[in-house]
């Protein structure tokens, strides 16, 4: 059964998103191996300069690469990233599976993004949007378009 990691800078703080993810990961217990692992965050000082929103970053990218296992696919959300449709998106982690990328993490970074050293060790970078979106929902939003992915892939019904 393929792995699937979220990998994600921050804590859920709000009850309705930790409802919401706990109802997408058991949802997704039939399909893959769904693990979410969480590192801390650096508080971000109200009009902090670039320099210090780039420190912040790479301190938290630093908790990030600590975290991930050697052997994995690396997919890190940023607003850059390639853009899929759900079908798309379905294809691309059939398309990983079968390749014999047993272990993929999702990378969500913090409220400023992820640093440098995190993209360039991400095997591809995706978007699902131009559109800024708070990390903790980010989360939701990511479990939903692989749970629809596999309903995709096993030509089970899902709304549209």
């Amino acid at each position: 059964m393929i792995r699937i990691t979220l990998l994600t800078v921050g804590k859920i703080k709000e009850k309705f998103y930790a409802d919401a993810l706990a109802e997408y990961a058991k949802r997704l217990s039939k399909y893959c191996k769904l693990e979410i692992v969480e590192v801390s965050d650096e508080k971000t000082p109200d009009h902090a300069s670039d320099v210090v929103c780039n420190q912040i970053k790479d301190k938290e990218g630093e908790r990030i690469l600590a975290k991930l296992p050697k052997e994995c696919y690396v997919i890190a959300l940023a607003i850059d990233g390639k853009k899929y449709d759900s079908v798309a998106f379905a294809n691309r982690i059939d398309k990983l599976a079968v390749n014999g990328n047993s272990q993929m993490v999702f990378v969500i970074g913090g409220s400023l993004g992820l640093s440098d050293a995190v993209l360039k060790r991400s095997n591809e970078q995706i978007s699902f949007s131009d559109m800024t979106f708070p990390h903790q929902l980010m989360r939701v939003i990511l479990l939903e378009q692989i749970y629809r992915a596999y309903r995709i892939l096993n030509n089970e019904p899902y709304h549209k």
